[in-house]
């Protein structure tokens, strides 16, 4: 059935509302050619279909347009949940790759103290090497893109002599058989972090839009990397503060402890407390085992050493602190069964070596001062019996 001359556009707009493929629209042209249609008629039905490829080609576009806009603001919406960046990562270059429809996608970091750009995230990719590849800056497309922060494009990788191809990025592209790359850079500020790609495995040619895109998923990158990195040194911040205020914890327990001990061994001198006496306090303060040895019984090297340096030392499980004066040697004072020690104790146990050392010293000092007394007293006795009794009663 022959269409009217007036309405050759009727059956271009059937084929517009159910999204027929291009080669449909040659069909009625055909079909009126050879039911002999008029030249006018066939010029009309030309003219129609031309504007409706054109119509078809602009529906299109905004399909793609506004899959493209809900995929970016899918990568949005995941950036503001943002938990896991190796998540994102692969979510950025699987809708990469899907919405440019290409074969592999994958996405390079800088390593600024290598000097490189490396292989971070990939998707389609099936080759070890090239998941492994490291790029020197200026070295292939993404070694370009990564030093100029400008996107690169190929349309047949090893046919093209703008690149400074290197055998193992050579190798590496080859062993994955890309042919056609877009690249473009991951932008922070002015400063490039790395290179989005979209590849394929034959010859392609990309489009303007198709770069512009993939450029928009880089910045979605970017801020994901940029946010990630924020929250990890948060993180890492949080974590040396807890540490911090968990030593200031300890310290502040440890001071108490000290001043604990201080307190218990000044009250032992001033109501004349003996060695046992301060060997006991500083056993409950340190939790452990402390005794008074005299200086023939002690570990005689652990001694020594311990005499020579002024501090505790450990002995096997003991530590020994001297008790001397004036360079004799008094005794020693064994900590038991208690092989670490933090430094906080281990002055503590030296403070009471120190205090042992001053009550040895003040009993020697009174009982040298008793025993003069006494001989002082016998001679009075003896030699002047004229004096007051009752003052010699007073002095015995």
């Amino acid at each position: 059935m022959t269409m009217p001359d007036d309405q050759p556009e009727t059956p271009y707009l059937e084929l517009l509302a159910r999204g027929a493929p291009a080669e449909a629209y040659e069909r009625p042209v055909l079909r009126a050619r050879a039911e002999g249609a008029s030249a006018a008629r066939l010029a009309a039905l030309e003219r129609a279909k031309l504007l409706a490829l054109r119509v078809r080609g602009e529906l299109e576009g905004r399909r793609r347009r506004e899959a493209e806009l809900s995929a970016l603001f899918e990568t949005a919406h995941d950036l503001a949940g943002l938990r896991d960046l190796d998540a994102v990562l692969q979510a950025i270059v699987q809708r990469a790759r899907s919405l440019l429809g290409t074969e592999v996608a994958y996405l390079t970091l800088n390593d600024p103290q290598a000097g490189d750009t490396y292989m971070r995230v990939t998707d389609g990719s099936v080759s070890a090497r090239f998941q492994q590849l490291r790029l020197g800056m200026g070295e292939g497309l993404g070694g370009l893109v990564a030093q100029t922060a400008r996107p690169y494009v190929t349309e047949s990788y090893f046919d093209d002599e703008r690149f400074q191809h290197t055998r193992t990025i050579d190798s590496g592209v080859k062993d994955e058989g890309l042919a056609a790359i877009l690249g473009v850079p991951l932008m922070l500020g002015s400063g490039v972090i790395g290179v989005l790609f979209a590849a394929d495995r034959r010859p392609r040619v990309f489009e303007r839009e198709q770069v512009a895109l993939l450029g928009s998923f880089a910045a979605h990158a970017a801020v994901a990397i940029d946010t990630a990195n924020l929250l990890a040194e948060t993180r890492s911040a949080l974590a040396e503060l807890e540490a911090a205020n968990e030593i200031i914890r300890d310290r502040s327990e440890v001071i108490e402890r000290a001043s604990e001990v201080h307190d218990r061994l000044t009250e032992l001198v001033l109501r004349g407390g003996g060695v046992h006496d301060v060997a006991a306090a500083v056993a409950e303060v340190l939790s452990g085992t402390v005794e008074f040895t005299e200086a023939h019984t002690a570990p005689a090297a652990a001694v020594d050493r311990s005499r020579a340096d002024g501090h505790a030392v450990r002995h096997g499980e003991d530590w020994i602190a001297a008790v001397s004066a004036g360079g004799e040697l008094l005794g020693a004072l064994v900590l038991r069964g208690h092989p670490r020690l933090d430094p906080v104790d281990q002055r503590t146990l030296e403070r009471a070596a120190m205090v042992t050392s001053l009550l040895l010293l003040a009993r020697r000092s009174a009982d040298e001062a008793e025993q003069r007394v006494r001989g002082e007293l016998l001679d009075d006795l003896l030699d002047a019996p004229d004096r007051e009794p009752r003052l010699l009663r007073e002095r015995a």
